[in-house]
């Protein structure tokens, strides 16, 4: 397991961050969504109740992180299944991937309730041939199960996000009937800036610091002008160090970093780090400078006087020499000027 998929997986299983995406996702922000009523779930017991007679039995593993939903619906409890896949990287298979864990979950909740009839018995309901053929009684139902994909990366999202688009060229009416499934989707490229700040935790500034990590002078601005990058959770910043190879540094046993300062110190290293190189490769480099410009001075020198003599015109021997050297039309104006007699 890589460290960025480390990193990702922590931060958002935290429940606050957990519900802080799906409020994000689903309800533009609004605070619909209460950590509190998300129930963390043991992979091997999470207890799932089907039916007239509530008979439980335990789910198991599928995904990166999985939590149940609790709430109160006209005074009953209803579940959800809501889960969350890290992408570091983009992949192309998403939604197979996706749609296959949605319905090995529907598949596991069936089979699950099934055996769950097989070993329970109800006083209140007999089941008809048809449920007990098919081990499924009538008044079952499943748990909803939604996921949303989180891509933490830089570049944009080129992946499928259908079965559809990922289809080869078919007859329309054939599209019109089979699967589909689309995958939900979250990335820093992709989300408007209003949308980002839909985010209530720290989400906010790694979307938005990954989506201008290629453009410094609008994430100066940003970083510069929203108060928020001033206390940033240093899990946040050691997700935004993975995925832009950042290197702010995050002071021990401090829990939130100034990423403003911090961003002035790393690049204050690197200038230093810079100059000090510099001076190394200026002391081993200088002299092959110093005696590669004397050889294309004497050139320069030598071509001059035999293009004078052959009759070539000024202005075309200056155009020659700003090609061949690469030179600018002010610097070979002033060899011009000390040459050209």
């Amino acid at each position: 397991m890589g460290r960025l998929d480390t990193l990702t997986k922590e931060y958002v299983k935290q429940p606050s961050v957990f519900a802080d995406v799906f409020n994000q996702f689903l309800y533009h922000g609004r605070q619909v969504i209460d950590p509190d009523r998300l129930v963390e779930i043991d992979t091997t017991e999470i207890a799932v109740p089907y039916g007239s007679d509530r008979a439980s039995v335990p789910e198991q593993r599928y995904r990166d992180v999985l939590k149940m939903l609790m709430t109160m619906t006209d005074g009953s409890v209803a579940y959800c299944l809501l889960a969350v896949e890290n992408e570091g990287k983009i992949n192309y298979a998403m939604p197979v991937k996706d749609g296959l864990y949605d319905f090995l979950q529907l598949a596991h909740q069936v089979t699950k309730a099934s055996n769950s009839h097989k070993d329970t018995k109800s006083k209140d309901h007999k089941p008809s041939g048809d449920e007990f053929l098919s081990g499924f009684w009538k008044s079952d139902r499943l748990l909803p199960v939604m996921t949303i994909v989180i891509y933490f990366g830089v570049e944009e999202w080129d992946g499928p996000l259908s079965l559809r688009e990922m289809y080869t060229d078919c007859d329309e009416e054939v599209l019109k009937c089979v699967a589909d499934y689309r995958i939900n989707l979250i990335t820093p490229r992709g989300l408007s800036d209003n949308q980002i700040d839909e985010f209530q935790t720290n989400m906010r500034e790694i979307m938005k610091y990954i989506k201008y990590s290629n453009d410094k002078k609008k994430l100066n601005e940003i970083i510069g002008t929203e108060q928020r990058f001033k206390n940033v959770e240093r899990s946040a910043v050691e997700i935004i160090n993975a995925v832009t190879n950042s290197n702010m540094k995050i002071d021990e046993g401090k829990e939130t970093v100034d990423m403003c300062l911090a961003i002035q110190e790393m690049r204050e290293e690197s200038r230093l780090e810079g100059v000090k190189e510099g001076r190394n490769e200026g002391r081993n480099e200088g002299r092959n400078e110093g005696r590669n410009e004397g050889r294309n001075e004497g050139e320069i020198i030598g071509a001059i006087t035999f293009a004078q003599e052959l009759g070539v015109s000024r202005e075309d021997v200056k155009k020659s020499f700003m090609i061949k050297y690469k030179k600018t039309n002010e610097e070979t104006e002033e060899l011009m000027k000390l040459y050209w007699k």
